[in-house]
């Protein structure tokens, strides 16, 4: 008896976290038990667990559901020791090769931004943000990106989770001013960073988009301003566009055929 009843509640359990996952929008409870088909009182007992373990968690209003920290940490390591056999490890070499500045890809944790994978230039002058490191959203071309380009209900519940914290005296401080430039790029779907996080430091960032057109990553090349003046770090979007396109054919190869 007990090993099926295991085995139900864990398949249970992993679909929740699977239409957690998928979904482009956090569902409500309702929602979620819709889906998974089993009553309220059910489907809100699994989803305590997963709370409680840390795989899901509510948004800020705490009417929905999205994935939790540690659901979020187990995809980003899995994808990070992905990357380094992967073809995405070459298409973001590819493009350092070609512009000569320090590249990275970057994807959302949370209400922050965390380096997936980075390639460094040649160039003895270095800013070095490791393989890992975690950023913010506010202030750096990948974050705004991310932010610009999100649904209207997840861009509120993340900038209500935000403090705008000065970094440098040209970051983005008053919430209406930084909705403005979001609106902007969302028209552009171009981000850039003019000194906004590290002084003496400029960036740029382009979306990586899945096969439903829906941001999943940002590739971005970002250097000093000595080398990549912000009219430099723009003129590379080209490029930056062209890795991102290859790296939606690799995402797109690695999904599961359905049958």
């Amino acid at each position: 008896m007990s090993g099926p009843t295991t085995t139900g509640v864990s398949e249970r359990a992993l679909l929740l976290l699977e239409l957690l996952a998928a979904a482009d929008e956090p569902p409500t409870l309702n929602e979620l038990m819709a889906a998974i088909e089993l009553p309220k009182a059910t489907t809100h007992r699994f989803l305590t667990l997963l709370e409680k373990l840390g795989f899901a968690q509510r948004t800020v209003d705490g009417k929905r559901y999205q994935i939790g920290p540690r659901l979020t940490a187990l995809a980003l390591a899995s994808m990070r020791h992905s990357f380094q056999l992967a073809p995405r490890r070459a298409v973001l070499a590819g493009l350092v090769r070609e512009i000569g500045e320090t590249c990275n890809i970057t994807v959302l944790s949370g209400a922050e931004l965390i380096y997936l994978d980075r390639v460094e230039s040649d160039w003895p002058l270095q800013i070095r943000l490791s393989v890992g490191s975690r950023v913010p959203l506010h202030c750096t071309a990948s974050g705004k990106l991310f932010l610009s380009l999100a649904p209207p209900s997840i861009r509120k519940s993340l900038l209500q989770a935000l403090t705008l914290t000065r970094h440098t005296p040209q970051t983005i401080t008053d919430l209406a001013t930084l909705e403005a430039e979001l609106d902007s790029i969302r028209e552009r779907r171009i981000a850039t960073d003019n000194e906004e996080f590290i002084e003496g430091m400029t960036a740029a960032a382009v979306p990586v988009t899945d096969a439903k057109g829906v941001l999943c990553a940002t590739v971005a090349v970002h250097g000093p301003t000595a080398r990549l003046p912000l009219s430099r770090a723009v003129e590379l979007v080209p490029a930056l566009m062209k890795a991102a396109r290859a790296l939606e054919q690799s995402f797109a190869a690695d999904a599961p055929v359905k049958t």
